[in-house]
């Protein structure tokens, strides 16, 4: 059963989907010249005005935007209609320097709700399915998308928000929730507190789970899956954009397929600017088509992807994003070598070890250094002194052969190692590289 919440617009043929795009890029570059000053100067600067962009094939002629422009322009700056005409505000977790500020019309919360409904639908979700959403609400963009798309669907939702472990679990179980959407690493420790109360995968009535806000591997969705007894989707967004809900997984787990008749994605070359061919490795760009209040044209993630063409089983002829491959902005280098935390991951899964662990970097006397510190299992817990050496020793010589650098690998007690319920904090970078 092929499973779509707008059928006719997610298996458009590419050629219409083309002329769509084209079409509401112009309106779209239009009003933003008209109504975005900062925007307007931008493109003066490079010398091009709205009558030259004609199509998808002009995109490359519009400036860049990048999230430092969009702290630049805090709080009003890239509002591109009357305040008034504005229902909702969203925001960033604010991290690194000031907050960004995302706002919405209720065309645009419309919009967003039914690309994360197009989600749900393709995790086989329906209006007799009870959705449980475990992603933080309030300013975080998790909850009120997918809490708004499974209303889309009709499905009775659960706005259960992030952390109280505890109550999560008991209405999973009482209310037979069967689609759980949170980060990946909450999705484990839910099955990892479900497992410590007695509980086998199934016990409960998940069918499947609605994952992102944070990187994760194959390996990793392998335990969730496994832990759950579900299938595991990916999901993809930023507040910048909407939300959740800008590209999402369908049966065949095989990339995310972006909403294209919302979102005009590009892969760029992060040091040169240059546009790469279909299958290149880069950074992703995204251009908003329909949002009102905040569209953003030619917005650099940062995030590293692929994209593909490539004929998808389920019907969608949307492009697909492979998961990130990391950022072409917090990427690490540790002693000249390119270092992608995911890349750690991979290797503690592939030996056997759960996926709870923590990086720190630092610098002494002039060289990086790199400790992994690692959960042991409550079974590897119970290894001798000189078992858990040689274990340590084990994984530092796969750490290397998969980084070419050697790690100080570090295996801690169970449960030593700070849970999360939000995004997990994997990287802590100590070393004094900026101003």
């Amino acid at each position: 059963m092929q499973r779509y919440y707008q059928k006719d617009i997610e298996t458009m043929p590419q050629e219409r989907l083309r002329e769509l795009q084209s079409q509401k890029l112009v309106k779209q570059v239009r009003h933003v010249y008209e109504h975005v000053p900062y925007y307007r100067d931008l493109m003066e600067k490079k010398g091009v005005t709205p009558d030259e962009i004609r199509g998808v094939d002009d995109l490359y002629k519009l400036p860049f935007l990048s999230k430092n422009d969009l702290r630049e322009t805090y709080p009003y700056g890239m509002l591109a209609v009357p305040l008034s005409d504005c229902v909702r505000i969203q925001s960033t977790s604010g991290t690194t320097g000031k907050r960004v500020i995302a706002y919405y019309t209720q065309h645009d919360i419309d919009l967003w709700e039914e690309c994360c409904a197009r989600a749900i639908m393709a995790a086989g979700g329906t209006r007799d399915d009870v959705v449980q959403v475990c992603y933080g609400y309030g300013l975080f963009t998790g909850g009120p998308g997918l809490n708004g798309g499974s209303h889309k669907v009709g499905s009775l939702t659960l706005p259960m928000s992030s952390g109280n472990t505890e109550r999560q679990i008991q209405f999973m179980m009482d209310l037979k929730a069967t689609i759980l959407c949170c980060t990946p690493s909450y999705a484990a420790y839910i099955g990892e507190s479900l497992k410590e109360r007695g509980y086998k995968p199934e016990d409960n009535c998940l069918k499947a789970g609605i994952f992102g806000a944070e990187p994760w591997t194959e390996e990793m969705r392998h335990d969730i899956e496994a832990s759950l007894g579900i299938k595991a989707y990916d999901i993809y967004g930023l507040t910048e954009t909407s939300g959740p809900g800008v590209s999402f997984e369908c049966e065949e787990q095989k990339g995310m397929h972006i909403n294209e008749d919302h979102f005009l994605a590009e892969i760029i070359d992060p040091d040169t600017g240059e546009v790469l061919p279909e299958g290149s490795r880069g950074e992703l760009v995204f251009t908003s088509l329909d949002k009102e209040a905040f569209p953003l044209l030619r917005y650099r993630t940062r995030d590293i992807c692929v994209l593909t063409r490539k004929k998808c089983s389920c019907g969608r002829t949307h492009v697909r994003m492979s998961k990130p491959m990391g950022r072409s902005d917090d990427m690490l280098i540790i002693r000249g070598v390119n270092v992608f935390p995911s890349q750690i991951e991979t290797v503690l899964l592939n030996e056997g070890y759960a996926p709870n662990y923590r990086i720190e970097v630092d610098r002494a006397n002039n060289s990086d250094t790199l400790d992994v510190y690692v959960e042991l299992v409550p079974e590897q817990f119970s290894d001798t002194v000189s078992g858990v050496t040689a274990r340590e020793k084990a994984l530092a010589g796969a750490i290397k052969t998969m980084l070419g650098i050697n790690p100080a690998v570090h295996l801690v007690a169970p449960k030593t190692i700070e849970r999360s319920e939000g995004k997990a904090v994997r990287v802590i970078d100590k070393r004094k590289l900026h101003d």
